[in-house]
């Protein structure tokens, strides 16, 4: 990484603000975990994939940089040394979350460390949080729009009476730029082992703290926007500190609670108490920050009740609320959810940190219970709904990511193609923060099993209650089902291959969408060229076996075109179809295809798939009629019409 001539200045303040030693944090084991799986720590998943490698390779190398720099130019930087007394002026940005930008820069970066150390990205790393710690205020306090100017917040939807701390809460983002800040600065540590960051981190949640809960001197209230509950909940992972685990909960206790504070409505999932919550509503992002966390609650102290509500909760998402793509949030208007089997397309939200939220709360549910279809969701949402989000260049952006596109109206706010910059860039930044973590999806281990989770190139050592584990992989997954993998361990172990839903003929985990046929192509697994007689169990293949480095294990999932049709409660997709291969969604876009507007498909139709030199090598899908592409990959050649549902003949 390449530093610009600014970031000399940057550099020079870290040798004046920065302690990065080493020291070590106390912590406390014993309940801090409470997931029965453990995903494998991409400290021990090298990826080798042709698919996922150059994805994150990108991010690496010039998304995170790119991102950066966009910060300097729009005063996020700027903004922490303005609180701190280093420059003058008034808050530079248009937003009261601007300040998370720079957490999730450094989140994704400090992933992108555990995986491929790089000394001159954690130099910039130290530059980064000695700037932001000249934004924090003595007593721990770090929103710097609220430092800089209390009465005058940067986005005037911001309502402030008072021009104080914690005034506004509905809408001023203190707690959940707190969030952002913990969840950083816990994976910067991880991949550091400096305390530079989570000091400020501390210093800011033991703040928290004392300002909010039961009692005479402190606030009652929540937040109005969720991430700080996951964030106190990593800081307790880390510290053991119970003070952090109870303040989470305590603000998922109070949501819903008229007599806490003055609730803000279904739009922040503040309009009855969690537990009773059994569909899902209002902004999506919030949504799947607040699932995330009462899953952790429900993991960790065992509570029924929040286990209860959030099962009710993706029940109601996955059956009722989820596109095709494994995209969520249907509306524009408040990018959240709509009603039951309201799910337009060209008006489609998917707000790509919805994609990435959802990653995340399905990642729990699966610690939590082992169940393939979260992984199912993971995968659907992972090639099509996530990194449709990010330009095959790197430097391009889709906040929602529509499923149909006229070439009009503009979808991407303000635009009908992806943007290289948004005013509100938090879609990027998590970008960022979230594909270098991707390599910790692939596996997970449990009492005496490992999950193969995901099917991509890579190598891991595993320990699994001190034995070791080896295995690799090799495949050209996405575009063809056959894997071949290796696996080297000193004792007997099981190993959990998922069967993706696919091809068990499932779309998602519930009716929304089906195959309009059933394959009767069968998944198999071979170990050193036999093919092995076992039933596929709960979505996986179990083999238990003592393992040797010889073992050749080949897997193949038969692939082939399939037309998928949605549950008829569906109205804007009734009479289309649309086309998958694999775990692929495909689309349609003009640039291929003339007579665009006179594509029609039907279940009987023959569709041949070729490999071609377009789009960084993707398969497409053709007859005499079309061309389709993945629809990741749509909108990186151009503004052009583009449709993933298609007229039924």
């Amino acid at each position: 990484m390449k530093l610009r001539k600014r970031n000399i200045v940057y550099l020079f303040l870290a040798l004046l603000a920065c302690n990065s030693e080493q020291k070590e944090v106390k912590k406390t084991e014993s309940d801090s975990k409470g997931y029965a799986i453990q995903p494998v720590d991409i400290q021990k998943v090298k990826v080798t994939d042709k698919f996922w490698l150059p994805i994150i390779k990108r991010v690496q190398e010039k998304t995170i940089e790119y991102a950066i720099a966009k910060c300097e130019e729009e005063g996020r930087l700027d903004n922490f040394l303005i609180a701190g007394g280093k420059m003058e002026g008034e808050v530079k940005g248009e937003m009261p979350f601007d300040d998370t930008d720079v957490y999730k820069i450094i989140e994704g970066a400090s992933n992108s460390l555990i995986s491929a150390p790089n000394k001159e990205l954690e130099i910039v790393l130290d530059s980064l949080v000695s700037i932001i710690k000249v934004g924090q205020e003595k007593d721990g306090y770090l929103t710097t729009w609220r430092t800089i100017n209390p009465a005058k917040p940067p986005a005037p939807w911001v309502k402030t009476e008072k021009g104080v701390r914690w005034d506004g809460l509905f809408m001023s983002h203190e707690l959940y730029n707190a969030g952002h800040l913990y969840e950083a600065a816990a994976i910067h540590y991880k991949a550091t082992g400096k305390r530079n960051f989570l000091d400020i981190a501390l210093k800011n949640a033991d703040l928290m703290v004392k300002t909010f809960g039961e009692g005479e001197l402190k606030i009652s209230a929540v937040p109005g926007h969720q991430i700080i509950e996951t964030g106190l909940i990593k800081l307790y992972q880390i510290t053991g500190k119970k003070e952090y685990l109870k303040l989470a909960k305590y603000f998922l206790d109070n949501r819903g609670n008229p007599e806490n504070h003055k609730l803000f409505g279904p739009y922040s999932q503040d309009h009855i108490p969690v537990v009773n919550q059994d569909e899902v509503v209002g902004h999506s992002v919030r949504a799947m920050y607040m699932y995330a966390a009462m899953t952790d609650i429900a993991a960790i102290q065992k509570d029924t009740l929040y286990e209860n509500a959030v099962n009710k909760l993706w029940n109601n998402m996955v059956s009722k609320k989820m596109y095709i793509t494994g995209g969520i949030g249907a509306k524009h208007d408040g990018e959240q959810f709509g009603a039951n089997y309201e799910l337009p397309n060209l008006t489609a939200y998917n707000e790509t940190c919805a994609a990435i939220g959802d990653v995340y709360w399905n990642h729990r549910l699966h610690n939590l219970y082992g169940d393939v279809k979260y992984f199912d969701v993971i995968e659907r949402t992972l090639y099509n709904g996530l990194i449709s989000g990010l330009s095959l260049d790197g430097t391009n952006f889709f906040y929602p990511n529509a499923l149909e596109s006229d070439g009009v109206y503009k979808s991407n706010r303000g635009s009908c193609t992806r943007q290289a910059w948004f005013d509100c860039s938090c879609c990027p930044t998590n970008v960022i923060r979230f594909v270098p973590s991707i390599p910790g999806l692939i596996y997970s281990k449990g009492n005496n099993e490992v999950y193969v989770n995901l099917y991509a190139s890579s190598h891991a050592n595993i320990n699994l209650n001190g034995k070791a584990v080896k295995v690799t992989q090799e495949t050209s997954y996405p575009w063809n089902g056959k894997i071949q993998m290796s696996v080297e361990s000193d004792a007997e172990i099981t190993l959990k291959f998922r069967v993706p839903g696919w091809s068990r003929n499932e779309v998602l985990p519930s009716n929304l969408y089906s195959y309009t046929e059933t394959s009767k192509s069968q998944p198999t697994l071979s170990i050193n060229g036999e093919k092995i007689a076992t039933s596929i169990k709960d979505g996986y293949f179990n083999i238990t076996r003592n393992w040797s480095g010889n073992d050749k294990i080949e897997i193949n999932f038969p692939m082939e075109v399939r037309t998928v049709k949605a549950n008829e409660k569906v109205e804007e997709d009734r009479g289309k179809l649309s086309l998958e291969y694999g775990p692929i969604v495909y689309a349609v876009e003009e640039v291929d295809n003339p007579k665009f507007d006179e594509i029609s498909i039907s279940p009987s139709d023959e569709f041949t798939v070729q490999k071609e030199n377009i789009l960084e090598g993707v398969n497409t899908i053709k007859n005499n009629k079309l061309k389709a592409i993945p629809y990741y990959a749509w909108s990186n050649r151009g503004v052009n019409k583009m449709k993933v549902w298609i007229e039924k003949k």
